[in-house]
């Protein structure tokens, strides 16, 4: 692994991902399943998503060479998924579904597409054909300590931003992300070329 700690590439990959997961602008729905009842345990959320992202990060290159799929491939084809999260965000359109079993609001969708979804797992991935695989992980602690403390403190966090400033923030990060997209998909496009 390379620990080459850079503090600008720890702040960029934090920022990306915390685009990607948008803790923030998944208040709105967390909010709404606590009103069905539903209990939904910041620790557990925080931990299992922590768990699934730092495997997928290690393991997730061993497994698309299963596959014979190579990172600048996936990050190209992760650059995609990222342009249409931030198509999205952008637009208020619900492209990527939630239809998983609904017996337990942490694992889905909390954990799983919320935090933990394909396009942070893609993310990951993508991010690590850019950056040293330490800022990445340190991004990720950051990011998951963010997601404990949005999770744990859902109402003041909702009274604090309000719905207009979490309705701005999921544009802003959403703009953010297409940018993202675009610059993930042209840098390894290349290499493929």
């Amino acid at each position: 692994m390379d620990w080459n700690i850079s503090i600008k590439e720890i702040i960029s990959s934090f920022m990306v991902l915390f685009a990607v997961i948008d803790i923030t602008g998944s208040v709105p729905i967390i909010l709404d399943l606590k009103s069905k009842g539903k209990n939904i345990s910041a620790h557990k959320a925080t931990i299992t998503s922590f768990i699934i992202c730092i495997v997928f990060l290690f393991l997730g290159e061993a497994i698309l060479s299963l596959f014979g799929v190579d990172i600048s491939s996936f990050a190209v084809a992760g650059s995609l998924i990222i342009l249409v999260l931030a198509i999205e965000m952008i637009f208020g359109v619900e492209i990527f579904k939630n239809d998983g079993p609904t017996d337990s609001a942490t694992l889905v969708p909390v954990i799983f597409p919320l935090i933990a979804g394909t396009g942070t797992l893609t993310t990951l991935l993508s991010l690590r054909a850019e950056y040293s695989t330490a800022n990445i992980i340190i991004a990720l602690i950051l990011n998951m300590l963010v997601v404990y403390f949005v999770l744990s403190k859902l109402d003041w966090v909702e009274k604090l931003l309000g719905k207009g400033a979490i309705f701005v923030l999921r544009k802003f990060f959403g703009l953010i992300l297409l940018a993202i997209a675009v610059r993930l998909f042209t840098t390894n496009i290349v290499t493929l070329f």
